[in-house]
């Protein structure tokens, strides 16, 4: 697990609805039990705060950093999506991107990256697609400088036609298998943990098993349910996530409000 990943789990999952801030001293604290060194915490929090994530506070136990508004916009939403709280139904219409991509790739492989995190695929160059609009598309495009139209797409070929046309955007069964091997990864780490299993050891759990569900993010852009297959292996696995997530939350709570205190 790499620091900055972890940072952005942390702040996500614990420090979110603890006020989004904590010392520096809290966060190596917390990160420990994921085999993640102070240096590499500190190296991390340093580049959050170049790049707009935290910022420095000085807080009574001292130095620490806290949430900026763009990540707990960006952790909100994320939040939304990983414990599928908010959906609607799909309404027919696709959310169309008609952009003209940066001219350097670096800077292409950036913005491929957010918007298929905000749940867009690609349908050819320059043609992006999603079953639901984000909100934040609009603001993210405008700050990479690229010239782009927006459409509301109502697809009138029926669900056969739809799912043909998300196969082209999306890899699906190769989403469904990643679902699959998630449930295989993950059964084995939380079912370690039971009621005489300390509190850090079920964090850590607990940590293990959100960092791989948040992964999905960025790979599952959560299609409706009528253009998936049957026996959808996303559905079992959301349902053992939600389960487990929610038997190891007290334990892992506990921990992290030990951490604080003794920071």
């Amino acid at each position: 697990m790499q620091a900055r990943s972890a940072l952005f789990d942390l702040y996500g999952d614990h420090l979110r609805q603890r006020g989004g801030r904590a010392t520096i001293a809290a966060l190596i604290r917390l990160l420990a039990p994921l085999g993640v060194a102070a240096p590499a915490v500190r190296t991390a929090v340093s580049r959050m705060v170049r790049q707009g994530w935290l910022a420095p506070v000085r807080l009574p136990a001292g130095p620490g950093y806290h949430l900026t508004p763009r990540a707990v916009r960006r952790l909100d939403e994320a939040a939304a999506r990983i414990y599928r709280t908010g959906r609607s139904s799909w309404d027919g219409h696709f959310d169309l991107l008609v952009i003209s991509a940066p001219d350097v790739r670096t800077e292409r492989d950036r913005l491929a990256a957010e918007l298929t995190f905000l749940g867009y695929g690609r349908l050819e160059t320059g043609v992006w697609l999603a079953a639901r609009p984000a909100g934040e598309v609009d603001g993210l495009l405008a700050d990479a400088g690229v010239r782009f139209e927006r459409f509301s797409a109502a697809h009138t070929g029926g669900d056969t036609g739809a799912r043909e046309l998300i196969m082209r955007a999306w890899n699906v069964p190769a989403v469904g298998a990643s679902y699959a091997g998630f449930v295989a990864q993950l059964t084995p780490v939380v079912g370690a943990i039971t009621r005489l299993t300390d509190d850090r050891t079920a964090y850590a759990a607990r940590c293990a098993l959100v960092h791989a569900w948040r992964a999905f993010l960025f790979r599952d852009p959560q299609l409706p349910a009528s253009l998936l297959p049957p026996d959808w292996p996303g559905t079992a696995a959301a349902a053992f996530f939600d389960r487990q997530a929610a038997r190891l939350r007290p334990a892992a709570d506990r921990f992290v409000d030990h951490c604080l205190r003794e920071s």
